[in-house]
C-alpha cells in the first residue's frame, strides 16, 4: 500500500460555536466589549430597559446573578418601550424553579392584549440547577431576600440581574445619603475650579 504525501494549501476555516459563558456576561454587565468567546465581528448590545432604581437606597447586595426570563411576544415589545416597573417585585424559588413575583409588565397594545391578560403574573427565571438551589438557601435564611435590580437587553435576549440582599436600616440610609451628598459636594466644587 502507497501512501500519498499530503495536500498542502491553505487551513480550512473552522467555525467556532457562540459561547454566552460567565465570563461574557460578566463583560457585557460592565460594558467591555473583549474577544472572550463571542464570534469576532459581532457586537453584544447592552441596554438597561426597567430598573429598580431604590435597590441600592434600601438593600445592600450580598451576590447577584443574571438570568433569562420567560416571556411573551406583547411582553418584550413592551419593555423593549421601558414600559414596567420592578417597584415592591421579589424572586420566590417554588418546586424546583424561580419565579419573579410583583413585576408589572402592562400590555403592549391595549386593544389587542387577550382578555384574561394579568400585567402582574409571575413570570419564570431561566437559571442553572446551582444558582437555584443557592438562591433556594438564602431564601430560607432570615434577614435575606432575593430581588430583581434591572431587566436588560443581552444582544437580542432579554435578561434579568437579580440579587440576594439584606435590608438595610434608618441609620445605614441616613449614612448613605451623606456619602452621596458629600460626594456631589466635591464633584461641583472640582468642576467650579
Amino acid at each position: 500500500m502507497v501512501r500519498l504525501p499530503k495536500k498542502d494549501g491553505p487551513p480550512k476555516i473552522v467555525r467556532q460555536p457562540r459561547r454566552f459563558g460567565a465570563d461574557v456576561a460578566d463583560f457585557l454587565f460592565f460594558g467591555f466589549f473583549g474577544d472572550t468567546g463571542a464570534i469576532k465581528g459581532t457586537i453584544l448590545s447592552r441596554m438597561t430597559l426597567v430598573e429598580y432604581k431604590k435597590a441600592f437606597l434600601k438593600y445592600s447586595p450580598i451576590e447577584s446573578f443574571a438570568a433569562g426570563i420567560e416571556l411573551s411576544g406583547q411582553e418584550v415589545k413592551a419593555l423593549r418601550n421601558k414600559l414596567g416597573s420592578l417597584d415592591g417585585a421579589r424572586v420566590v424559588v417554588r418546586g424546583g424553579e424561580a419565579f419573579i413575583v410583583g413585576m408589572t409588565i402592562p400590555p403592549y397594545q391595549v386593544a389587542n392584549s387577550p382578555k384574561g391578560y394579568d400585567a402582574e403574573h409571575s413570570r419564570r427565571l431561566l437559571l442553572t440547577k446551582k444558582e437555584i438551589v443557592i438562591l433556594a438557601d438564602a431564601e430560607s435564611k432570615k434577614g435575606l431576600t432575593i430581588i430583581p435590580l434591572e431587566v436588560y437587553t443581552a444582544g437580542r435576549l432579554v435578561k434579568a440581574r437579580i440579587a440576594i440582599v439584606r435590608g438595610k436600616g434608618k441609620a445605614d440610609r441616613r449614612e448613605d445619603l451623606k456619602k452621596r451628598d458629600a460626594l456631589r459636594e466635591t464633584e461641583r466644587v472640582l468642576k467650579t475650579r
